[in-house]
């Protein structure tokens, strides 16, 4: 049973940088996808970037050019690194796994954190 547990969520002024980080625990998970993905409130959850177990890695439009999303297997983690950030940022940001490869559906991953808070201010 893979476990994911987000960190490194907080307040952040507009236009400043934040670093979120998902550590995996349990069954070893170098050879699935691992994701991010947020949502607002009142709004539907949407991918933000996604990444292969081989390092290549997706970003959605909302974060193109800001956002960089990476892995280290040999640790279990992901990260996202985000900068230049915009009122629009602000949501709950979860970290997603499944086995297989990537893609932005939210139906298509199995495992969830329970997400950490990032507000734009």
């Amino acid at each position: 049973h893979v476990q994911l547990v987000e960190s490194g969520g907080g307040s952040v002024q507009a236009g400043g940088s934040l670093s979120l980080t998902c550590t995996a625990s349990g069954p070893t998970y170098e050879r699935g996808c691992m994701a991010w993905f947020r949502q607002a409130p009142g709004k539907e959850r949407e991918g933000v970037a996604v990444v292969e177990a081989d390092g290549t890695a997706y970003h959605a439009d909302s974060g193109k050019g800001r956002f960089t999303v990476s892995r280290d297997n040999a640790k279990n983690t992901m990260y996202l690194q985000m900068n230049k950030q915009k009122d629009e940022d602000t949501s709950m940001h979860y970290c997603a796994a499944r086995y297989g490869g990537c893609n932005f559906r939210t139906s298509d991953y199995n495992y969830w954190g329970q997400g950490t808070q990032v507000t734009v201010s």
